[in-house]
């Protein structure tokens, strides 16, 4: 008796009682190319209970009598009890070793799995059988990670898959190279999005080097599992890996799952350069199993590369399915990508047609008319090709600047550029540029998203949507594109905040772009730099502000106008070199206009010693020089403060001494409305004046912060401190008090 009769007469033991339904549970015993049997679905249905052999050499058993939920659950008890097999949820386990025979005396095999199947219907079909596979991950948890956490926007999906297909030319492009004959099956490297709206898919088809059962069981079958990866490492292995091209995008190995974004069910069908067979990968979303099977109709048989359908759920089905739409996500995120994308898209032609005159005339007219016809064709998607990738030496201006005037929808030429790598630690490639004019409300955009630097990696669009991560909000209105080798393409920007390549990345940028802007003030044409101040001025002064570690850049970028410039802006450079033999400090007064700086009494003494002084007329000018502090060891003093040094010597005079009679009673006159009286050294023509205290607020600082609608009057009363009145001894008013004071008996004096 054979070992297959031997379990069949155990198994008829278990189960006695029939019933009306029929079901089977089938043995397998062989048919793998390496002689590993599996247990599966029987394919014939025998009348009594017994075990058969089929042409391909399987044992079955047949069980007769039972509904299928109660058989299963009696064969798989018996199962037990004969072997020690585990049994758990799936539909396919590994068994232990366990070997069975066939009455032809076939050689001994391992039982490796079992599969219920109901047989009430029998059919026949010519069609490979498909086989169902366990991810190899905790796919339920990782594809929930993937759809609301790894990707923060829907419309990535398509950035990945077209990425992954880039990838795949790229491979076979590799490849051809030793092996030509891989490029026979078809000669183009592209590839091509169809939408379509009646049965709500999406398709991606590329011509690259495709996949193997294997690798489509290894590459789709495991979450975060990279083709790309190891690909880049069996290169770098072997010894012509410096020759590579390793601008290879999907490193990461979880691209092709952003698909389920916005898909129920994704079919890939991919054919291997290397072989002859095709092969199909189902997967659902919210399931830990796909299906992978062989492709046998010869009408969806590809010449070579992979075929990604994504069967849209139905809040994305009309957005998806839109050619317009699906032409702008390709043009927005892989414009740049170095093989050709074409999308199906409805296209009008017109053409001429001859029609002839009425039967009956002499001579037959035929008139020439145009008829407008609609059909479907492929159309180029990405035409632009990347500037930053050229060199720099052989791009001309007329190109970089069409480049960004397509790119930021601007009509202005730029006021300059740079285009720069840089190489080392990190790798990237930049094309910055200085707008032309700020565009309208460009008082409020500090503090709005600009959109004006664009992320790619290795050609891809990632995001520009980066507030202060390229660059700080005060450089906001710097524009271009940032390319990294570096960093990961498969992350949301919330990940990429946190890198540190973009933070080094940051760096170099920020240096660039003061290159750029020293560039315009050093050029001939000074109307050039007026320009750019008139519009960005205010930018870099709140750099000031927000950025201390780049002071010294900053510094020689400002332009403010003074007392011996009021027509022009004068530079701190030039500040420094007009200044008088002797000078030790940068004087500036703050005020509202230019007009009530020029007839502020604080300047009479400066003016009349023919000092210079600053004029900061912006609200954002005091700030900004107060948290400058000094300029080529000058230091910023504020002459509306009490203590201003003139460089003389400051020893009590005659006349002070004189008029403390009449500072001591003008004190006791005001109290606590001003902190001392003294006598002033910086008017000429003005009786008196207040002046602030070292460390209160300046008078334009108090109007300033006053004008806060949610000014705290308590704390302003704190900040601003008491003033202080100066008097000028010389003016006829202060002289006429002080005569008045000396004549005072000493009880009127105190009235």
């Amino acid at each position: 008796m054979t070992a297959g009769r031997a379990l069949a007469r155990r198994l008829q033991s278990a189960v006695k009682q029939p019933t009306s339904s029929l079901t089977r549970v089938k043995v397998a015993a062989a048919a793998a190319a390496s002689g590993t049997p599996t247990i599966g679905g029987a394919s014939q249905v025998s009348e009594k209970f017994s075990d058969h052999d089929d042409d391909s050499g399987s044992s079955r058993i047949i069980v007769h009598g039972h509904s299928k939920s109660q058989t299963q659950r009696m064969v798989v008890s018996t199962l037990h009890a004969i072997f020690p097999v585990y049994c758990g949820n799936s539909a396919f386990q590994s068994f232990p070793a366990v070997s069975i025979g066939s009455q032809h005396g076939r050689r001994l095999s391992y039982l490796r799995g079992v599969r219920y199947e109901s047989t009430a219907v029998e059919k026949t079909t010519n069609e490979t059988t498909a086989e169902r596979f366990e991810y190899q991950a905790e796919v339920s948890r990782l594809l929930d990670l993937i759809v609301h956490s790894l990707y923060s926007n829907k419309e990535v999906f398509l950035r990945e898959l077209v990425s992954n297909a880039s990838d795949a030319l790229d491979k076979l492009r590799f490849l051809s190279v030793t092996d030509p004959n891989l490029m026979a099956a078809n000669p183009n490297l592209d590839i091509r999005i169809m939408a379509d709206p009646v049965r709500g898919t999406i398709t991606i088809l590329d011509s690259g080097v495709g996949m193997t059962r294997d690798e489509l069981i290894e590459s789709l079958g495991t979450i975060a599992q990279s083709g790309t990866a190891k690909f880049l490492k069996a290169i770098k292995d072997s010894k012509d890996g410096n020759a590579a091209d390793n601008n290879l995008i999907g490193q990461f190995g979880v691209g092709f799952y952003s698909a389920f974004l916005v898909a129920e069910k994704v079919t890939v069908a991919t054919k291997s350069a290397k072989h002859d067979k095709q092969y199909v990968w189902e997967g659902e979303a919210d399931t830990s199993s796909y299906v992978v099977r062989e492709e046998t109709d010869p009408e969806k048989l590809l010449p070579r590369g992979t075929s990604v359908t994504l069967h849209l759920k139905d809040d994305t089905k009309h957005e998806y399915t839109d050619v317009v739409r699906i032409q702008n996500l390709v043009k927005n995120y892989s414009q740049f990508i170095s093989f050709p994308i074409y999308t199906w898209q409805e296209k009008t032609t017109t053409k001429e047609v001859e029609e002839t005159g009425a039967e009956g005339d002499a001579e037959s007219l035929k008139v020439k008319k145009s008829v407008t016809e609609k059909c479907w064709d492929w159309e180029l998607a990405n035409e632009t090709k990347p500037l930053w990738m050229r060199n720099p030496k052989e791009v001309l201006k007329e190109e970089y600047d069409t480049f960004y005037k397509n790119t930021f929808k601007e009509y202005l030429e730029p006021l300059a550029h740079s285009h720069f790598s840089t190489e080392g630690e990190i790798e990237f490639k930049s094309l910055l540029y200085i707008p032309g004019m700020a565009p309208i409300g460009s008082d409020e955009m500090m503090g709005l998203k600009t959109k004006n630097i664009r992320l790619y990696v290795k050609r891809v669009f990632i995001s520009d949507e980066f507030d202060g991560e390229l660059l700080p909000r005060y450089l906001g209105f710097i524009k271009g594109v940032v390319d990294s080798n570096d960093l990961p393409l498969n992350v949301s920007r919330e990940i990429l905040q946190e890198s540190r390549v973009v933070r080094m990345m940051k760096k170099r940028l920020v240096r660039k772009t003061f290159d750029m802007i020293d560039e315009i003030a050093k050029r001939e044409n000074p109307e050039d730099y007026k320009k750019f101040w008139k519009s960005f001025g205010r930018h870099i002064k709140l750099g000031c502000v927000d950025d201390s570690s780049n002071h010294k850049r900053i510094l020689p970028l400002l332009r403010f106008y003074s007392s011996k410039h009021e027509d022009e802006m004068t530079s701190l450079s030039e500040y420094i070199k007009n200044m008088k033999e002797g000078q030790k400090n940068i004087f500036y007064l703050a005020s509202n206009s230019l007009r009530s700086a020029k007839s502020a009494p604080f300047l009479e003494a400066l003016v009349r010693r023919d000092y210079e002084v600053l004029f900061l007329i912006e609200p954002i000018d005091e700030i900004a020089i107060q948290n400058l502090k000094s300029f080529n060891d000058k230091k910023f003093v504020d002459v509306s403060k009490e203590d201003l040094d003139l460089g003389e010597k400051d020893e009590k005079t005659q006349v002070e001494e004189e008029y403390s009679s009449l500072c001591d009673w003008m004190k006791q006159r005001l109290g606590d409305k001003v902190e001392k009286v003294q006598i002033s050294k910086r008017m000429s023509s003005s009786p008196c004046m207040l002046v602030a205290g070292k460390h209160g607020w300046s008078p334009n600082m108090e109007r300033l912060m006053k004008a806060q609608t949610l000014g705290d009057e308590s704390i302003l009363s704190y900040a601003r401190g008491c003033r202080i009145m100066e008097i000028n001894p010389n003016h006829p008013i202060i002289q006429h008090l002080h005569v008045y004071v000396q004549y005072l008996t000493p009880s009127e004096n105190l009235v």
